[in-house]
Formats: C-alpha cells, sequence, structure tokens
C-alpha cells in the first residue's frame, strides 16, 4: 500500500502530479479526443449527444447524421422526427434532438453559422454547459480553458489525490478547480483525454488494475480500491450467515 500522505503540503501534491503527468504523458503521447469530427461543429454535436452514452455509439451515430445534416443550417432545419430517429441509439435522444437543433438554429442566427471560440458564448446554446465547451475549446480550437471533468477523470483525480475541495467524484466544479490550480495551464486538455484512457484501460471504475499501474507509486489509492471492495463484500458475506444462524 501507498505511504503517500493525505495531508501533503500544495508544494508536494504539486511535485506529485507533475510527476503524474509525466508518467500519463510517458503512456499515452498521442491521447486525443476519442470523438470523430472533423470540424469544431461536429465535436460540439458529438459532444452534445456524447452525455449518458458512450463515445463508440456516438462514432456510429454521427457519420449518418453528418452525411444527412453536415452543417449548422441543414441540422437547424431537418424535421425533428427525422433528427430523433438518427440519434435515437444515444440514449434521451428527444431532448438531445431538440438540443442539437436548438444550438445549429443559434449557431446561424447569432454567430453567422460558426461556432463560437469563447466559453461565455458556447454556454449559451441548448444543451451546452461548461464540460461541453471546454472540450471544443480545447480540442477544436487550441485554447486551455479549463479542464472536463468526465466521470473517468473525477474518478482518477479523486483516487490519485489530484482534488481535496471535493465531497465525491461527480463535484466536477471543485474537481476542475483543483486541477486548474496544481497543473499547468498548457496541458489542460491534454491532462484530461489522458485520464480518460487510463480510466479505461487501467483504473476501471470497478476494478483498478493497481499491480499493472505505471502510477501507483504515486497513487495514495494504490491497492486499497480493491481491499474496500474485498472487505465490504466479506462483512456483507459475514452478516448474511450470521442472519441465517440465528433464524
Amino acid at each position: 500500500m501507498s505511504k503517500i500522505s493525505t495531508n501533503e503540503s500544495d508544494s508536494d501534491r504539486k511535485k506529485r502530479t507533475g510527476l503524474i503527468l509525466k508518467g500519463l504523458q510517458k503512456l499515452y503521447p498521442d491521447a486525443n479526443c476519442a470523438l470523430h469530427h472533423k470540424s469544431p461543429f461536429q465535436l460540439l454535436i458529438a459532444t452534445i449527444l456524447s452525455a449518458q452514452s458512450t463515445d463508440e455509439t456516438i462514432n456510429k451515430i454521427t457519420p449518418v447524421l453528418f452525411a444527412k445534416h453536415g452543417t449548422p443550417k441543414a441540422l437547424a432545419a431537418a424535421p425533428r422526427e427525422e433528427i430523433e430517429e438518427l440519434i435515437h441509439a444515444s440514449g434521451f435522444f428527444r431532448q438531445k434532438a431538440k438540443s442539437i437543433q436548438g444550438t445549429s438554429q443559434a449557431i446561424v442566427d447569432n454567430y453567422g453559422g460558426k461556432v463560437p471560440e469563447t466559453i461565455e458564448d458556447l454556454i449559451t446554446l441548448p444543451g451546452v454547459a461548461r464540460k461541453t465547451a471546454n472540450v471544443v475549446m480545447g480540442t477544436a480550437f487550441g485554447k486551455n480553458e479549463g479542464v472536463v471533468v468526465d466521470t473517468h477523470v473525477g474518478r482518477l483525480a479523486t483516487r490519485l489525490a489530484m482534488t481535496w475541495r471535493s465531497k465525491d467524484t461527480k463535484d466536477a466544479v471543485k474537481i476542475e478547480r483543483d486541477l486548474m490550480e496544481i497543473v499547468p495551464q498548457k496541458h489542460w486538455t491534454y491532462l484530461s483525454h489522458a485520464l480518460i484512457f487510463h480510466g479505461r484501460q487501467v483504473c476501471a471504475a470497478r476494478k483498478a488494475d493497481c499491480e499493472n499501474c505505471s502510477l501507483a507509486k504515486w497513487c495514495p489509492s494504490d491497492g486499497i480500491v480493491e481491499i474496500v471492495k474485498s472487505k465490504t463484500k466479506k462483512n456483507a458475506s459475514h452478516k448474511k450467515n450470521k442472519k441465517r444462524k440465528s433464524s
């Protein structure tokens, strides 16, 4: 088990985070957005659709969607029923169809048919919150305005103790704030992509492969994830057996 202190100083946390970042760069030098796209508009729409879905599913949907309605004007003018059918597999398809058409119309009406290039403008679009805006800003425009905190990033930031203000792995606002404090701005976009890669390949939600994780030496949770699960399962089994004996 790691001996890293959970009460480390700010400077020590920054140093450790720097080592984690170098480790990620060695593991995933080309980490990038997994959503397939050919333009900022396509990335924006794909990111809206990706909520509560998987990148793999969205990458199957968007080629067909963009082949028929590849511009903001075309997507905004398409029949709602047709859009719903095309994106049905993404889940919550009715709300998503409304959002992507509303966003497309707003881009046509307010931004001359081009995706706006500021966080402030992006979050005014239907279905676009800060996470989606960060994806577009960082990946499409190469501007590091924030850190994308999805389920993988939230989980790994917590396990790696790169966040200290958040209450849990879903506290995206505080997790992003913490990461922005300890990671140089030029690496914000890369960090999100790399943590997502690591979360999918090594540090999964249900089974973290701590034994084969090259970041384990800098991780306070090394080995703890599996130990906690094992104890929980054991305790549950003990209580169940005890109940049977008493009945």
